[in-house]
């Protein structure tokens, strides 16, 4: 007679506690080893505008953790990873998807520190806000033992809509491939951050490959000085060099780091298929795994914040800023701008991102009035979180802004606008059409939503309430810092810091292989 395996009873609440713990924690906690990899970034990075924003990220980062506030104001898409141990048995009257959404619905609708809810149902046509973030994605593997592993994590959308795939011919270069789409990507993924590359199984698991290597520790300091000892650390170790080498850096604005790491995983193919997958991972960074074995929830410990540098808000002033008074603006005015000049705003803004721009395009396009006079307005591109307490806004950060490229000609031709801010690039369209109605793009620095938050005095609903964090309202700040990105002349930041830095990157490779 076969003796029968003991089984672990897990308790279907602990899974959900659980859940919603994580998700609270890693809404304000970085991973330590993220904090180590950017603060050695910071010290070694000679681009002023890079470092100045690996600077906010930092400060960012430390005032979330001690506020107990988001470090992004896009609090993610739940990521689920659960290898269950075929010796658990979970008590539960609900399945187990069920409980991790269960899990998710309680902390991104906790009072204390509500989380923003970004997930829209039906994504073919009416995507109405779930208003709980649910549903959550959720893989799970059985595998022997009797405890349960989770990995869980908030991915945003401006990194997760920067992922690629493609299937090469079993004899291309994976590195070249991948070098050449990160160089195409351009920065609305929100570097420095991670780029993970899954390699082989099928199109799906590749993909899967991917996103699970992208939570594993970062360690591409221990692996450089031990050197490669597989085909997948030789790749690893080749992509980080060739990826920073690039010069995208921090927030696309030309720099040494882009990739604190990458990461490789591989898996058995099809003898005629190379399936590639690449996910970046941005600067919010937010993961953490645990396990339950049947005697409790999960309990998470406040890492040491000692580890966080000290960098203060003094250390981010540059020499030089210009400062702008928003209320007195004139289109003269924004067109002495130029380029890479950082600018501290004072005064009423106005915001508005992808469903508020479409809405106005409508009633533009359908000759009828706006509900917002937008003359001589500066507008930001950003969702925030639900203010707590005496806040009066959660954090809020800047949205990618190439989703309005779109809408650009058609609000500058027809409202009188005079500036945009938001996160990354523009397109050549949005270009052209800021050169030709002389309505330059600042950006702030994505990753510092709580930081960006602080400078933000009051917030009054304008238009759209039904949009909820997509409403335009406005804004009265006090020196909020900005980046001028595109000038009144078409010149880019985005694309002349890249194109410096990898000018001066390569001549230094030349110059220590000669010895000079």
């Amino acid at each position: 007679m076969r003796n029968k395996r003991a089984h672990t009873e897990i308790s279907g609440s602990d899974i959900t506690e659980s859940v919603a713990d994580a998700l609270q924690y890693i809404s304000y906690y970085h991973p330590p080893d993220y904090i180590r990899s950017l603060a050695n970034a910071y010290r070694r990075e000679k681009s002023a505008p890079a470092k100045n924003a690996i600077g906010q990220i930092l400060l960012n980062s430390r005032m979330a953790a001690f506020g107990r506030r988001p470090i992004c104001q896009d609090t993610g898409l739940v990521v689920v990873f659960a290898k269950v141990g075929m010796s658990v048995r979970i008590e539960a009257d609900i399945p187990f998807v069920e409980l991790i959404n269960e899990g998710v619905r309680r902390a991104y609708l906790d009072p204390d520190n509500p989380l923003r809810p970004s997930v829209v149902a039906d994504p073919l046509a009416a995507r109405s806000n779930t208003r709980d973030n649910t549903p959550a994605i959720v893989h799970v593997e059985l595998v022997a033992g009797n405890t349960i592993e989770f990995t869980v994590s908030a991915k945003g959308g401006g990194s997760e809509n920067k992922a690629r795939f493609t299937t090469l011919n079993p004899g291309d270069s994976v590195a070249d491939w991948v070098v050449e789409t990160v160089a195409g990507l351009g920065s609305g993924w929100c570097p420095p951050g991670m780029i993970s590359v899954g390699i082989g199984g099928s199109s799906e698991k590749a993909m899967l490959l991917a996103k699970e290597a992208m939570n594993e520790p970062i360690d591409i300091a221990e692996l450089s000085a031990r050197g490669a000892s597989s085909p997948e650390e030789a790749l690893r170790l080749e992509l980080y060099e060739r990826i920073n080498a690039l010069g995208i850096g921090a927030q696309g604005l030309g720099g040494l780091t882009t990739v604190v790491d990458v990461k490789v995983a591989t898996y058995p193919t099809h003898a005629a298929s190379k399936p590639v997958a690449l996910i970046p991972q941005c600067a919010a960074n937010r993961h953490i795994g645990f396990a339950l074995d049947g005697s409790g929830a999960a309990r998470f410990e406040p890492p040491d914040l000692s580890q966080w540098p000290d960098v203060g808000p003094e250390e981010l002033r540059p020499k030089g800023v210009r400062r702008v008074n928003l209320d007195t603006l004139t289109k003269d005015e924004v067109t002495q701008w130029r380029c890479g000049e950082t600018l501290l705003l004072s005064g009423k803004l106005l915001t508005g991102r992808d469903a508020a721009h479409k809405r106005l395009c409508e009633l533009i396009e359908a000759g009828q009035p706006l509900p917002v006079n937008l003359a001589g307005r500066v507008i930001y591109y950003v969702g925030p979180v639900r203010a707590v307490g005496h806040e009066v806004v959660g954090p809020a950060g800047p949205t990618t802004s190439s989703r309005m490229d779109a809408f650009t000609d058609t609000v500058l031709a027809a409202t009188g606008l005079v500036a945009m801010i938001g996160k990354a690039e523009r397109g050549p369209a949005a270009i052209e059409s800021i050169v030709k109605h002389q309505t330059p793009y600042m950006v702030a620095v994505g990753g510092a939503a709580y930081l960006i938050s602080k400078s933000i005095k009051s917030a009054r609903l304008i238009a759209f309430e039904d949009l909820g964090m997509e409403a335009i309202y406005e804004f009265e700040v006090q020196d909020m810092p900005v980046i001028m990105a595109v000038d009144a002349t078409g010149s880019s930041i985005h694309s002349s810091g890249p194109a410096e830095w990898r000018k001066r990157m390569a001549a230094d490779s030349i110059a220590r292989s000669i010895g000079v």
